[in-house]
C-alpha cells in the first residue's frame, strides 16, 4: 500500500487565507528628493502577523507550489487598491504595485480586472522586475502595452542588478526607473556611475522619474542625488506600515504614456519608403554585419543583439561560434530564421520562422541598448518574373536591397518587429 502523500501545510494555509480574505498590505512612501514630500506609496504584500505566510516570499512560494499564483495576485491587487483608496479618504493618490512576471504574461486578465475595478482617485504604477524582460520579451512588451491602455504607468525595478535591464529600457520605455539599492553602496565603482549615467540619459530624454531605493541616512540621500534620482524610498522616512500618509498630488509625474502602434510586420517595413535603399551583393554586406557585432561588444553598457538569418543554414559554424562569444558578453542575443532551433548555439535564443513569413526574406542585424542604436536591414531581391532563366550566382553574389540606420526611434521599431516573434524561454 502506498504511503499517503505529505500535505503541503503552507498551501493549505494559503487557501484558507485567500478564502478568509486575510491578506494585508503595508505601504512605503516615495518621496520627492527636491521638496521632501511624499508623492505616492508602494504596496508591499504581507500575510497574517506571526504566521508562516507573513512574508511576501513565503506567500509567493506557497502560491507557486499550489498553482494559485494568479489567485494570490488578484487578491493582493484588489486589497491594496481598495485599501489605498479608502485610506486616502477620497484624495488623489498614487500607488505602486508589484506583479510577478509570469502573471503578466500568463494571467494578465487578473491584473487588468483588478485595475479596472480600482477607485477612480487611485493612480496605478505597475512594477516589473528586470528578470522578466529576457525570459519573455514579446510577452512583457505586449502586457506593457495593455497596461498602459488601462491607464497604468510602468516602473522597471532593480535596475543595475543585471545588464539586461538597461538593454531593454528603450523598448519597455518605463515611466519610472527604480535603481537597485546596491548602487547606493558602490558609488566608487565606475560601473555604478556608468549605469547611473545611462539611466540619467534615458530619464532626460523621456521625462521618466528615477527612484533610489534603500535610503536609510542623510548620506544615502546625498548619494541618491549623485546617481540622478528624483525620488527616494527607504527607512529615512520611516518603516513600511499600514497607514497611508497624505501625499502631494502629482499625477502628471506618473502618467501612463501609451506607446507606438502595433509592431511593424518586418524590419523592412519600418525602413521602406525612406528612399535611401541601395542594392549590393551579399559578400559586401557581410563586413557591415560583423562591424555591427563589434559595435555591440565595444559599448560601455552592453546592448542586446538581434539577428535574422533568413534560414538556419546561414548561421554557419563559424558564425555560430562568434555568436556564442557575443552571448557571453551581451545581456540578450536572439536569432531568427526558418528551421532555427530554440538554442542553435550555446547561450543564444533561437526562434523558428514559418517559410511563408515575410521576415524569412530579410537579413537584419540590430544593436540596441542604453547608448547604442544601429540596425542593418536588408531584403533579398526577388526576380520580377520567375519564368525567365536567370544566371546562377554563388551565395555571395545574391543581391539585397539594404539600409543602415542609427535613428533610435527607427531602430527601436525594428527591434520590436523582431522581439514580437521571439518565443519565451
Amino acid at each position: 500500500m502506498l504511503a499517503p502523500r505529505p500535505v503541503d501545510t503552507r498551501a493549505s494555509e494559503l487557501v484558507a487565507l485567500l478564502d478568509a480574505r486575510a491578506l494585508r498590505c503595508v505601504y512605503q512612501p516615495l518621496v520627492d528628493l527636491g521638496s521632501g514630500r511624499a508623492l505616492g506609496h508602494e504596496a508591499l504584500l504581507r500575510g497574517p502577523r506571526g504566521s508562516a505566510l507573513e512574508s511576501p516570499l513565503a506567500l509567493l512560494d506557497a502560491a507557486r507550489g499550489a498553482g494559485l499564483l494568479g489567485e494570490l495576485e488578484q487578491a493582493s491587487l484588489r486589497h491594496s487598491l481598495h485599501d489605498a483608496g479608502a485610506r486616502a479618504g477620497g484624495r488623489p493618490t498614487t500607488l505602486f504595485v508589484n506583479v510577478e512576471p509570469s502573471t503578466l504574461t500568463e494571467r494578465l486578465d487578473v491584473v487588468l480586472a483588478a485595475v479596472a475595478d480600482r477607485p477612480s482617485h487611485v493612480q496605478v504604477v505597475v512594477e516589473i522586475t528586470e528578470r522578466a524582460l529576457a525570459a519573455d520579451p514579446a510577452g512583457i512588451l505586449a502586457a506593457a502595452d495593455q497596461l498602459r491602455r488601462a491607464g497604468c504607468a510602468l516602473a522597471l525595478d532593480d535596475v543595475g542588478v543585471e545588464p539586461a535591464s538597461l538593454a531593454f529600457v528603450p523598448l519597455l520605455r518605463p515611466e519610472v526607473v527604480k535603481l537597485d539599492l546596491g548602487l547606493l553602496r558602490t558609488l566608487d565603482d565606475p560601473m555604478t556611475i556608468t549605469v547611473a549615467g545611462a539611466v540619467r540619459a534615458y530619464a532626460e530624454a523621456s521625462g521618466a522619474e528615477v527612484v533610489a531605493e534603500g535610503i536609510e541616512a542623510e548620506d544615502d540621500l546625498t548619494r541618491a542625488l549623485v546617481l540622478g534620482a528624483t525620488l527616494g524610498q527607504g527607512w529615512l522616512w520611516g518603516r513600511p506600515d499600514e497607514t497611508l500618509a497624505p501625499t502631494r498630488t502629482a499625477p502628471d509625474r506618473f502618467a501612463a504614456h501609451p506607446g507606438q502602434d502595433a509592431p511593424a510586420a518586418t524590419p523592412f517595413d519600418v525602413v521602406a519608403g525612406s528612399g535611401r535603399l541601395s542594392r549590393v551583393p551579399k559578400r559586401l554586406l557581410l563586413p557591415l554585419s560583423q562591424t555591427l557585432e563589434l559595435t555591440a561588444l565595444q559599448s560601455r553598457v552592453p546592448p542586446m543583439l538581434l539577428s535574422c538569418f533568413q534560414e538556419a543554414r546561414h548561421l554557419t559554424p563559424a558564425t555560430g561560434r562568434r555568436y556564442t562569444a557575443l552571448a557571453a558578453q551581451l545581456p540578450f542575443v536572439g536569432v531568427l530564421g526558418v528551421g532555427m532551433a530554440s538554442e542553435p548555439v550555446p547561450a543564444v535564443r533561437g526562434t523558428a520562422l514559418d517559410a511563408a513569413d515575410p521576415l524569412a526574406l530579410e537579413w537584419t542585424v540590430v544593436v540596441l541598448g542604453a547608448h547604442e542604436s544601429v540596425a542593418l536591414v536588408a531584403r533579398g531581391v526577388v526576380p520580377a518574373r520567375t519564368d525567365v532563366p536567370r544566371p546562377r550566382h554563388t551565395d555571395g553574389e545574391r543581391e539585397f536591397d539594404f539600409l543602415v540606420t542609427h535613428d533610435r526611434d527607427r531602430v527601436t521599431a525594428i527591434a520590436h518587429a523582431l522581439l514580437a516573434r521571439i518565443t519565451p524561454r
